[in-house]
């Protein structure tokens, strides 16, 4: 799955390593996962999952 996904790193992530967190999105799927270890499985969410998530995130802030 993940060999076949665009993932793109957080806008959040540093460049010095630590907290880095990759997205891929599909039409029907949004895909995350830790970018140091791409190997562990990725956290596949719907895309009504993810909006509320990123709602309740930018609320947090």
């Amino acid at each position: 799955m993940s060999t076949d996904l665009n993932w793109f790193k957080s806008s959040y992530s540093g460049d010095q390593g630590g907290a880095c967190v990759e997205v891929a999105t599909c039409p029907h799927a949004i895909h995350v996962r830790d970018s140091k270890d791409v190997t562990r499985p990725a956290l596949t969410l719907s895309p009504t999952t993810w909006s509320a998530f990123v709602a309740t995130y930018r609320h947090e802030r």
